[in-house]
């Protein structure tokens, strides 16, 4: 790949993490190195162990306490601490001394929405990535000025969910 293009799949839809998934394992198919980061993500979920088996380097946080919304203060400044650090880790491993070719932050556009992180941060993370590099970013409400940046962009909407009616996350279906 000569020119990294970016990706942005956003909104009250499911599918975001499910189409970064499906872009890494094409990617990783093709001989492609993929760095795949998730934030406010921590539970067991199959997609991350499939990941792992095809060799994809997988970077989570580990500090959750729950909804970031429901955590008292002190647990929210650790865990804004903690997905700067995570932020950071994923630059590290992919821009470093061997970049990867795909770099998914998975859930990044919530943790600038939450503000949690800066988003200039992100944005500059974003301008200064290696020329070739491909990046693909979810969440649910993006900024006007990523919708901008993006050269790909998704939005899913939801028009039903079997949550509205009570049925929680089964386990293969949604994690």
């Amino acid at each position: 790949m000569t020119t990294g293009l970016i990706h942005l799949y956003f909104g009250d839809g499911k599918g975001k993490t499910t189409a970064s998934i499906g872009l890494t394992v094409r990617a990783v198919g093709r001989g492609r190195k993929v760095v795949f980061t998730q934030f406010l993500k921590e539970c067991n979920t199959g997609e991350i162990a499939s990941l792992k088996r095809l060799g994809v380097r997988v970077i989570r946080s580990e500090n959750y306490n729950g909804f970031y919304y429901k955590m008292n203060e002190d647990q929210q400044k650790k865990y804004r601490t903690g997905q700067l650090s995570l932020l950071e880790e994923a630059r590290e491993a992919a821009c470093g001394a061997d970049p990867a070719d795909l770099l998914v932050l998975d859930e990044v556009v919530d943790i600038c929405d939450l503000k949690m992180v800066d988003e200039n941060i992100l944005r500059d993370f974003i301008l200064q990535k290696p020329t070739g590099m491909e990046i693909v970013l979810t969440g649910h409400c993006a900024p006007d000025w990523l919708v901008e940046m993006a050269d790909y962009v998704t939005e899913m909407k939801k028009h039903k969910h079997p949550y509205d009616r009570g049925i929680v996350a089964r386990e293969s279906i949604e994690y």
